[in-house]
């Protein structure tokens, strides 16, 4: 072999080295989409590897189980529900995260996102009402995107951050 066969072998290393790691990375998203419903316990035990903060175990309920169809009120077995959570959640330290994800196709006076909002503030308010302080409770997020196999607006409750 010539010296420049050598150069060249030494100097292109790097683009095997590269491609290695883009193959992990897409056998890793392959792995991750194919978990379906495992996905979030999945990726808080990547978190956890990784030094990052724990995902706990959350609840996830479809809006038309909790609301009036394209309405923000609560019906009497939403609010029932929504008490079941609170007593779960009310004896543990630190915050609760509100989440929504997807939307309501039946939605009537709101666009989208002033749905969600509404709806996160009515979940918010339930919970309040039964003994989780306001200072615990955080709403954090408005994901629109309808990626949850078609099952509509779903709000998201789980333990969150420790409170300052």
């Amino acid at each position: 072999m010539s010296a420049s066969t050598t150069v060249a072998a030494r100097r292109n290393r790097w683009a095997v080295s590269f491609a290695d790691l883009l193959l992990l990375l897409l056998a890793f998203f392959v792995l991750l989409q194919a978990s379906g419903s495992r996905r979030d316990a999945m990726l808080g035990q990547v978190a956890q590897q990784f030094g990052g903060r724990v995902m706990r175990p959350g609840v996830e309920i479809r809006a038309v189980e909790l609301f009036v169809p394209g309405e923000a009120m609560l019906t009497d077995q939403g609010r029932a529900r929504l008490s079941v959570i609170a007593r779960q959640y009310a004896g543990q330290a630190g915050g609760v995260e509100i989440r929504s994800h997807g939307s309501d196709r039946a939605r009537q006076r709101f666009d989208d996102w002033d749905l969600a909002a509404a709806r996160l503030g009515a979940v918010a308010r339930a919970l309040k009402l039964d003994g989780i302080s306001q200072d615990r409770l955080r709403i954090r997020g408005l994901d629109q995107a309808d990626g949850r196999g078609g099952q509509g607006q779903v709000i998201r409750i789980a333990p969150g951050a420790k409170t300052e």
